[in-house]
Order: structure tokens, then C-alpha cells, then sequence
């Protein structure tokens, strides 16, 4: 992976809804969304870097930074040798990646961040609320937990929220996110559109 890659980071706190967005703006021709989860559920457990994630994970613990990153590296060359990822033409839309300061100084030669779009929560309370009324829904029972959700929250100040700091201002877009999902989408690309405009132009010409 000798090139950087032209990348837009999606940076929220929990529930905020960073995989909804992400997902919505990888259905825009130019642009491949990419989630952590996704990549994890990707990987074959019997490959060797399989084998090392599933010693973490077997025993409820972190993956830690450096094979995260080179978990996210296989997967980008298999979007590319798949035909799903161009990086001459499509943008790359990260979602839950870097979780960490470290995750970032480790990614920071593999990607051109072009933006950073901060997805601006209501307090917190409203937001435990929120992602109890999704889990329901969802029947993910574990995320129902509100000590569970405060913990992540906990989480989410300690380890990523710092992250925001290792990228310059200006590039990051902060986006009020409140709303219907069509609704944050519009916010979203006033603030993602410009970048893409001037970096790739139009996909479709």
C-alpha cells in the first residue's frame, strides 16, 4: 500500500449514527464506504491474521492497534482486486476507524484525509435514551443495558474523542445530528460534496 489513499473520516460518539451515514453515502456512485464491523465480519477466522484477531476476541479482549490496521489493509486490497474500490475514482468513507490516537498515527500513512465530518451529539442523556429505543427495536438486548451504554460513552472520551485533535480544524466538518436520516444526509453532503468535487470531479462524466 505504497499510495495514500483519499479518505473522509465519519467521527461521532456512540449512536450517533455514523453507520447510517456511511452507509447512505456508499450508495453515491464515487464513494466506498467502510465500517469496522465490516471488516471484521469479513475475515476468514482460518487465515493467520484470523487466527491472531480470534485470540483477542476469544477472550472478550481489544484487537489491539497494529493488527487492526493490518486487518484494515487486507481489506482495502481486497475491495481493490475486487473491482469494488477504485482509489483513482471513489473516495473512501471510514467509519470507527481510527478508534484510538494510535490507531490514527499508524493509518496516517496509508490515507489522505481530505475531511473529517464530526456528527455533533444532543446530551448525553437524550442520547442513552436513543440507543435503548434502538436496541429494542434491534433485539440486541446486551446494548439495552444503560450501564453498558454509559460505559461506552465512558469509552468513547477517554480513547477517541481525542483523535478529533490529531487532524488540523479546518478540515474538520461538524454536523449537527438531529434528525431523520435524510435529514443528517443533506448536512452531510453540504460539507462532503465540495471535497469530493474537488478532488474527483464528477464520477458520472
Amino acid at each position: 500500500m505504497a499510495e495514500r489513499y483519499k479518505a473522509l473520516l465519519l467521527f461521532g460518539a456512540p449512536g450517533v449514527g455514523k453507520g447510517t451515514q456511511g452507509r447512505l453515502l456508499g450508495q453515491i456512485p464515487g464513494m466506498r464506504h467502510v465500517a469496522t464491523g465490516e471488516m471484521f465480519r469479513a475475515l476468514d477466522r482460518q487465515s493467520p491474521l484470523g487466527r491472531k484477531v480470534n485470540e483477542y476476541s476469544s477472550r472478550g479482549e481489544l484487537v489491539p492497534d497494529d493488527l487492526t490496521i493490518e486487518l484494515w489493509k487486507q481489506h482495502v486490497r481486497g475491495l481493490i482486486e475486487s473491482g469494488k474500490f477504485s482509489p483513482a475514482d471513489d473516495l473512501l468513507v471510514l467509519d470507527g476507524i481510527p478508534r484510538s490516537v494510535n490507531q490514527a498515527k499508524a493509518i496516517d500513512p496509508h490515507i489522505d484525509v481530505l475531511g473529517v465530518v464530526h456528527l455533533a451529539t444532543p446530551n448525553i442523556d437524550e442520547m442513552v435514551g436513543r440507543m435503548k429505543l434502538r436496541a429494542q427495536r434491534e433485539k440486541r438486548h446486551d446494548d439495552a443495558d444503560e450501564a453498558v451504554i454509559r460505559r461506552r460513552f465512558a469509552v468513547f472520551d477517554a480513547e477517541t474523542k481525542p483523535v478529533l485533535k490529531h487532524y488540523k480544524p479546518k478540515l474538520i466538518k461538524k454536523v449537527k445530528a438531529v434528525g431523520t436520516p435524510a435529514e443528517v444526509l443533506m448536512k452531510v453532503l453540504e460539507a462532503v460534496v465540495p471535497l469530493y468535487k474537488k478532488h474527483f470531479g464528477n464520477p458520472l462524466e
